[in-house]
This record gives C-alpha cells, sequence and structure tokens, in this order.
C-alpha cells in the first residue's frame, strides 16, 4: 500500500515505519576493471653496419688453384700413312685464383641477401714444354641468404644459406678439350660459410636490438593521462609479457614485430602510482594481431551538478498545484535539493520545501522529504532515467504527513524523473575527443604511444558515493616508438 492511497485518519500509521533520517550516504569509489592489450611495439634496427662488417670479414681472395701434372690433352689414336700411332698424353699444371668483388646487401621480407660476385682467372702452364701459358677466366655470383633468429634471451642468431650461379663456369678450352673447375667451389665455399655462421652472432649483436627490447619493456611500465580535468583520468599501463611475431626487412631497415601484453586500468583522480617495472621475461610467440588497446573511460556526473537542474524543474512544477487524492490541491514552495549516492547503487534525493493547501484549511508544513531512485539506462545508450522511485522519510519536519503526502502525490515521480534525467551523449562525445588528442603522440619518458580510439560503446550506468558513472569500454589501435637515445624530448 502505497502513501498515496493512505486516508487522512491513517497518516499516522502510514508514517509509521518510515525514518526520519537521510538515507545513509555510500563512500564506494568508482572501480573500473582492468583491460587486456596487446600493444604494437616496433623495434627498427639499420643492418647498413652488418654490411660493412662482413666487408671486413669475408676475404677479398676466396681460394687458391694448383693442379700440377694435370692431363691437358689426352693420348688418342692417329693414323699416319698406313700405321696407327698413339699420341702421348700432354699434361699442364693449372693454377690460378678465385677472388670476390665488392658485396651489396639488401632485404627482402625475413631474408637478409649478400650478394657476393665472384671472378676467377685460371691459368695452364708449362704445357707439354710446347706452350707457356693459356689463360681462361670465369664470373659468378654467390648469394647468401642470412635469417635471424632470436634466442629465448632475445638474442639476435643468424642462419647462413649460400648458393651460387656461374655466368661463365671457370675453364679451359684448350685444342679441343674442356677443363672445369666448378668442383671445387662447393668444397672451397663451406669454410666461409662456416666463418660467417661463427662471426655473426657477434655482428648482429651490434644491431643493438635486445638493448632497444630492453628500453622499450622497461619505459611501458608507466601512466599516461588521459583526460585533465573535470576529472583527471589516467590509464595505468602494467606490461605482463612481449611477444615476437617475426621481422620483415625492407632495403636496409630491419624490423622486429613485437607485441607487449599489458594490463590498462583507469584510474580517476591523482596519478596513480607507476608499477614497479619487471626483468624481461623470455620471448613468447605473437598470439594474435599486434596493436589493439582496450580500456574503460568514465563519463561522470557529479551530483552537484544536478542539484541546480533538479530545483529548476521543482520550481516550474510548483508554479501549478500539486493534485493530492483526498486532500485536494496543495501548493509546494521548494527551497533546497539535495543529491548523492546512497546503498544499492541508489541515489538519494532530499527535497527542503513548504507545503499548504489552497484554501486554507490546513496548517502549512516545513521539512525535507528523502526519496530513492536507481538510475537506469539502455545497452550503449548514453540516455539515463531514473525509475524505482521510493520515499523513505522526512527530517526536520513540521506537518510531516502533508510532505509526504505531496512526495507521493501523482507526477511528482514524474518530474523528479524528468529532471535528473541525463543525456551524456555531449559528455561522451566531449571525452572521447579529449581521449583521442591526449593518446595521439602521446609522450611518456622513453617512448611515445600513437594510439587512435575506432570503437567505443556504453554500459549501464552505476551509482557510486563519488557520483553517477556511465562506463565507456573503448577499443583502438596502439603501438609504442621509442625515443631514440641521445634525443632530447620535446618539451
Amino acid at each position: 500500500m502505497t502513501l498515496a492511497l493512505c486516508l487522512p485518519l491513517a497518516l499516522a500509521g502510514c508514517k509509521r515505519g518510515m525514518d526520519d533520517k537521510p538515507p545513509p550516504r555510500a563512500n564506494d569509489a568508482i572501480t573500473i576493471e582492468p583491460q587486456a592489450s596487446l600493444i604494437t611495439v616496433p623495434i627498427h634496427a639499420d643492418v647498413t653496419g652488418l654490411a660493412a662488417a662482413l666487408e671486413k670479414e669475408i676475404p677479398r681472395r676466396l681460394w687458391s688453384i694448383d693442379r700440377p701434372e694435370t692431363p691437358c690433352v689426352p693420348s688418342k689414336r692417329v693414323k699416319v700413312v698406313f700405321v696407327k700411332i698413339k699420341t702421348p698424353t700432354i699434361k699442364c699444371r693449372i693454377v690460378g685464383e678465385v677472388n670476390r668483388g665488392p658485396l651489396r646487401m639488401t632485404g627482402k621480407g625475413r631474408d637478409i641477401l649478400l650478394s657476393m660476385p665472384l671472378h676467377a682467372v685460371v691459368r695452364a702452364e708449362d704445357i707439354g714444354g710446347v706452350l707457356k701459358r693459356e689463360t681462361a677466366t670465369a664470373d659468378a655470383n654467390a648469394h647468401a641468404t642470412i635469417r635471424l633468429k632470436l634466442g629465448s634471451d632475445w638474442t639476435p642468431r643468424g642462419t647462413v644459406d649460400i648458393r651460387y650461379d656461374w655466368t661463365n663456369a671457370p675453364h679451359l678450352d684448350f685444342l679441343g678439350q674442356r677443363i672445369e673447375f666448378t668442383d671445387q667451389a662447393d668444397s672451397k665455399l663451406k669454410p666461409v660459410i662456416a666463418r660467417l655462421e661463427r662471426t655473426l652472432p657477434g655482428h648482429l649483436a651490434r644491431l643493438e636490438l635486445r638493448p632497444q627490447i630492453e628500453r622499450a619493456w622497461a619505459s611501458a611500465f608507466t601512466s599516461l593521462l588521459l583526460n585533465e580535468k573535470n576529472p583527471p583520468v589516467w590509464m595505468r599501463v602494467t606490461p605482463e609479457e612481449l611477444q615476437y611475431g617475426g621481422y620483415e626487412l625492407q632495403g636496409n631497415r630491419l624490423l622486429l614485430r613485437l607485441g607487449l601484453k599489458t594490463r590498462t586500468e583507469t584510474f580517476i583522480g591523482d596519478r596513480p602510482t607507476d608499477p614497479t617495472p619487471k626483468p624481461l621475461p623470455p620471448v613468447r610467440p605473437l598470439e594474435d594481431e599486434a596493436g589493439k588497446l582496450a580500456f574503460f573511460i568514465p563519463v561522470i556526473a557529479d551530483y552537484r551538478q544536478l542539484e541546480p537542474v533538479l530545483m529548476r524543474a521543482l520550481r516550474k512544477r510548483a508554479q501549478r498545484p500539486f493534485d493530492v487524492p483526498h486532500l485536494g490541491p496543495l501548493i509546494a514552495d521548494f527551497q533546497k535539493a539535495t543529491i548523492y549516492g546512497t546503498n544499492g547503487g541508489r541515489i538519494a534525493v532530499g527535497v527542503t520545501f513548504s507545503a499548504r493547501d489552497k484554501a486554507g484549511r490546513m496548517k502549512p508544513a516545513h521539512g525535507t522529504v528523502w526519496m530513492t531512485a536507481t538510475p537506469v539506462n539502455a545497452e550503449n545508450s548514453r540516455k539515463v532515467d531514473f525509475a524505482d522511485f521510493h520515499v523513505s522519510g522526512t527530517t526536520d519536519a513540521v506537518g510531516g504527513d502533508l510532505l509526504l503526502r505531496i512526495a507521493n502525490a501523482p507526477g511528482m515521480s514524474a518530474t523528479l524523473a524528468l529532471a535528473l534525467g541525463q543525456n551524456f551523449e555531449h559528455d561522451y562525445q566531449e571525452l572521447l575527443g579529449k581521449i583521442a588528442r591526449a593518446i595521439d603522440d602521446k609522450r611518456e619518458g622513453d617512448f611515445m604511444i600513437r594510439a587512435q580510439v575506432r570503437q567505443a560503446r556504453t554500459g549501464r550506468i552505476q551509482a557510486s558515493g563519488k557520483g553517477l558513472y556511465l562506463p565507456v569500454s573503448a577499443q583502438g589501435t596502439a603501438s609504442i616508438v621509442l625515443r631514440p637515445q641521445g634525443h632530447t624530448p620535446r618539451p
């Protein structure tokens, strides 16, 4: 049975059980659920120095050729007049060398391609005591394919695969005999490959990939300012894992694809304490496409901002009498409205006003009537309504029964709901704009985060001790770019 249906003679009974104290104030803070993100961390390195190091590492003369007593012209039978005779085998000494030209390095996908031009000069000397020298040349291109691997400790390693193709295979054409020397290439190039693989880790270390990775990891333990005021909003980034998704070469530029798996937490008010950096964890494979940022941002209405709005609506409504069942029209004069959060996710509304009947048959009443209500909104809607109004009691009341009757009169709850109903659309769009500006090329210490909000959705409105909180889940793209060492950041 509602108070609006109480008969005048039963007013005392209706008031019995009503609280004469204001609803308790809630002190709960706005809690925002942490989100998981996988932020892109591109690590760049110039491999030009690698080519210069290998240029010094690989000798110009790759191998020498020295084959004494080589049959240059085999014996054969010839017919002279009527007699067949056998010609002697003509022997010679084969000497020469294979030299390489300047190295050329290019990148394609996951391969570092090392191009090595080869030039061979081969001479046949002391040819059967008949001819002193016969010379031939040959050219080839050797291609070394270097592939990088990251150890579990983020140390780069490499494998080398070498192949070659002779544009003119080294040989001698002598008296119709073709003598080739390509059979030596395989055995002679194997030591070159072995030497490269032994020295490659040291050269790769000079790319300083691991130091860059360590800096990126340590720098990401920080907090970013998303909104400067009204209210201040911070996003704390706590890295949990660093994932490796391979690399790509574009010319002389090496790009490591890393994904920083983080926990992003949103805080309202003062800057939170930065998380304590942890040591660089072992390599983990990239689980998903990197570059995804997820976090919650708050759209908050301070209860004090709602109080003048409610007062304007009540005073406008007071221009017409309240028609109270069994009492007739009553005149109300509203002086003050108090709003705050109370238990159970509800708001408390205290309205201080005076009331009298139009005919002057009843004593005027004065005091504060307390009501509670629940904020509601549809999923992904910024329009907020208030429902489930409940009159809880009066304080400092003279003629409190009369005040309660007006509070329960038809139209009062509708007036309150209409007045308190908020459309957060403007605040929502304004906050998204602030967030977008804040995280677009946001510098923090040694790194800069580049992020864009691609999608945002609103959740269910919540009444807390700090205000009305409309949670907004934001998703976007994000990457962390390290500031080069020795570079002075912009002020």
